[in-house]
């Protein structure tokens, strides 16, 4: 009676289960694919981290160097993110990753597990076996948010990652036990190279507790990071070796063997070795604390965020935040494709900008290398969390425009941290790319204004105090006239070709900024400063060229240059990009663009020609960032610049144009597969785009308080709002035909342009929109 009773009991159970399963929250994070963009140019890594972690912990899988024969190494480019899916080997698993970049740095602290006779050399990718790195296999890989599992196969070990904010956490299954060990290296790197390093130092706290920092040079010229490693047993015996090149003076260290039991080590070039007994299907776990600012922080960080060793506890609370951080956005469609591209786009759109900051107090270093205080664990009125990496150039088009509408107390937070970042910058300047206390200078503009501005203007998390603040940070900026041009550029209203080989790139992106300031300034009653950059804000029209109807670099004479290539990318003025894709560069003046154009008559045709033009190889053949995958006739989706240009219809008398590119684009260039990104993802601003247009609305202008309406690719969707609002959208008549929109609705009212004001998203509603087949024209 029994065994018959408990089948009863197990089939009632799940029964009831069933029943209760279509209340139950959703799964997302099933959905969101790291693997995402590790192949070919989305330049994204496949590792473990929470959402804005400052841990990101993921496999390494080569060592190229950025240098070789003295000169830049293109085959570096390949590595931005650490992992490159086309590689049969790992070298290790280092703790810090950017994803999605064009440019790179971090890769610190990178451990690997290994049997056998001891190597410190990691050996090359063709000959595996010459180092301690490892071959594997993807049949053998998992990555999921907060979590990554890979055999290594040269050693028979499996790897398993997870992380919390601060502290990443491994876990390595030996095989038996033939010597086991743990290898630190504290020379590997992304975009490495041998002066990289500037020192390094490591102390044996006792069997099984190391701290220590490095400093590195590079793009972060000035950047330190602090460490603490525990293991979860006891480390027989320890040793390293030091590399650096030979000094004239050593001091007296040279009377003591360092290379064995020796329990602190420093220098510019240094790997270490811990040994350990196991047997077959041992665990040893490895917590690896990071703090930006003391060996104590990272410490303090550990035991505040990792107190115990239960390793499946940590990634079932690490996938728990995701799914929170996921459910900000929960959508309809019967496509597992689309919903799979969504919650991947929204799992990196959460990478980054990344928290800088110890858990106690909020200790950070700041820009000007001393200890700072966020107070973010306090009650405090001026308290916040601290960000760092701020690939503006990037993000200030989608991605912080995404987090001030579903996120904007994170948002303002970040605001607050290029505030920080400007208080303590020698140059007073907000940043422009910068990452662990360091501006890096990359790109051009100065977009945390518009940051900045569409958070004050639409977000409502930030003071007065902190609006002035910001206002008088921005001004500032602007009017450094030693900045890239920027001299020129307010006396003559464009930046001179003979000044920069940017100079219309530069010039556009000021305009769009000035502007940016100019809203904010009648936002706060500042009507001189809104004068000032209004006008500004006009310059984009000094490098429009009428007899060429494009934008095109100017002399300082007044004259345009005489040799100019429209398709070029290479020495025609712009960054990333070429003239026909950046004359439409005017995100806050859409209709005086066109005017200047010649009107819908002459604008129209270019814009279907960026879309349907065949753009040879060979003009963009000098620029990385760009390649055949990320292009659309000659439309470069896979770069920036070009982002709002689908939109540019719906200002125009045709805008079912828009509707039908934003659908192409999101069908060719997203794919749930490794190589499913067209271009870099640019730390969430390609993944923010699709976001946005797969929701049906998109912000051409930041600060503007605008959405333009293009053509929702999901069947409904609700947007969870902080204020404890939704937002939903209705899609009628779904389909992949139907790209058209037919009718759009908001709470009842029908539209009758193609725009939404963000203030009433932000605030709850109805949106709903009907679909055809056809466009509706009118």
């Amino acid at each position: 009676m029994k065994q018959l009773l408990m089948p009863l009991l197990l089939l009632a159970a799940a029964s009831a289960n069933a029943q209760k399963a279509p209340n139950a929250p959703e799964n997302l994070v099933q959905y969101a694919h790291p693997i995402v963009g590790t192949q070919k140019m989305g330049h994204t890594y496949p590792g473990a981290t929470v959402p804005f972690g400052m841990v990101q912990l993921s496999p390494d899988t080569d060592t190229l160097s950025y240098e070789q024969n003295g000169k830049y190494n293109p085959d570096i480019y390949k590595y931005c993110a650490g992992y490159n899916y086309d590689d049969r080997t790992i070298v290790g698993f280092s703790h810090t990753h950017f994803s999605g970049t064009g440019h790179s740095d971090l890769g610190d602290f990178l451990l690997m597990p290994t049997t056998g006779p001891l190597q410190l050399n990691p050996g090359t990718a063709d000959r595996p076996q010459s180092g301690y790195r490892s071959a594997f296999s993807h049949q053998n890989e998992v990555a999921e948010p907060g979590y990554y599992k890979v055999k290594l196969d040269d050693h028979n070990i499996t790897a398993e990652l997870t992380a919390t904010t601060r502290v990443g956490f491994h876990q390595y299954t030996f095989p038996g036990t033939e010597p086991a060990h743990i290898i630190l290296d504290m020379m590997a790197g992304i975009y490495n190279y041998p002066d990289k390093n500037v020192w390094s130092y490591v102390r044996i706290e006792n069997d099984s507790l190391v701290t220590g920092y490095r400093q590195t040079t590079g793009w972060g010229r000035t950047r330190t990071e602090y460490f603490a490693m525990q293991f979860s047993k006891p480390f027989k015996t320890y040793g390293a070796r030091k590399y650096d090149p030979k000094e004239a003076y050593r001091g007296f260290w040279g009377r003591f063997d360092q290379t064995k039991n020796w329990p602190e080590q420093a220098g510019r070039q240094l790997r270490l070795y811990f040994d350990f007994s196991t047997v077959a299907g041992e665990k040893i776990k490895v917590k690896f604390a990071l703090s930006p600012v003391s060996t104590a922080g990272a410490l303090a960080n550990m035991r505040a965020e990792l107190p115990g060793w239960n390793f499946d506890q940590t990634r079932r609370a690490g996938q728990q935040l995701w799914q929170q951080e996921l459910s900000r956005i929960t959508i309809q469609t019967p496509n597992r494709a689309d919903k799979e591209n969504f919650y991947t786009a929204l799992y990196h759109a959460c990478l980054s900008p990344t928290v800088y900051e110890d858990a106690n107090r909020g200790q950070y270093r700041g820009l000007d290398q001393t200890t700072q205080f966020s107070y973010s664990g306090f009650h405090s009125r001026n308290g916040f969390t601290n960000y760092t990496t701020f690939s503006l150039w990037d993000t200030f088009r989608a991605l912080h425009p995404l987090f001030n509408l579903i996120q904007p107390k994170r948002n303002a937070d970040m605001v607050k941290s290029m505030l920080a970042h400007y208080d303590q910058s020698a140059e007073h300047m907000l940043p422009v790319w910068s990452h662990h206390a360091n501006e890096n200078w990359c790109m051009s503009g100065y977009h945390s204004v518009s940051v900045i501005a569409d958070a004050i203007i639409n977000g409502g998390e930030l003071t007065a105090d902190d609006a002035e603040h910001a206002l008088a940070a921005c001004v500032t900026t602007a009017r450094h006239r030693w900045y890239d041009g920027l001299g020129e550029y307010i006396d003559r209203g464009y930046v001179p070709n003979e000044r920069s080989g940017t100079s219309v790139s530069n010039t556009l992106e000021y305009a769009y900024d000035d502007w940016c300031i100019a809203q904010l300034a009648q936002k706060l009653g500042h009507q001189d400063i809104y004068q000032e950059f209004s006008k500004r804000a006009t310059n984009w029209q000094n490098v429009f060229d009428p007899r060429a109807n494009a934008m095109r670099p100017r002399l300082a004479d007044g004259s345009f240059r005489p040799k100019f290539d429209v398709l070029s990318t290479n020495g025609q003025g712009f960054i990333e990009g070429n003239a026909w894709n950046y004359t439409l560069a005017v995100p806050h003046d859409p209709a005086g663009l066109i005017s200047r154009m010649g009107g819908n008559r002459r604008f129209v045709p270019h814009l279907d020609s960026l879309f349907t033009m065949h753009l040879p190889d060979s003009f963009f053949a000098e620029t990385e960032d760009i390649t055949r995958e990320g292009i659309i006739g000659g439309y470069v989706h896979g770069n920036e610049p070009a982002h709002h240009a689908a939109y540019l219809y719906n200002y125009t008398d045709q805008p079912w144009k828009t509707q039908a590119q934003v659908r192409n684009i999101l069908a060719r260039q997203y794919h749930p597969t490794p190589d499913g990104l067209g271009g870099n993802d640019d730390c969430g601003q390609m993944s923010a785009w699709y976001i946005f247009s797969a929701l049906g609305f998109y912000p051409v202008a930041p600060g503007s308080g605008q959405y333009a309406l293009g053509s929702p690719l999901v069947h409904g969707a609700v947007l969870h709002l902080e204020n404890g609002q939704s937002f939903t959208i209705q899609v009628k008549n779904q389909s992949a035909k139907n790209v058209y929109v037919q009718q759009v609705t908001l709470n009842g009212q029908q539209l009758t342009q193609p725009f939404l004001a963000q203030p009433d998203v932000a605030k709850g509603g109805l949106l709903v929109f009907v679909m055809g087949v056809r466009p509706a024209r009118k």
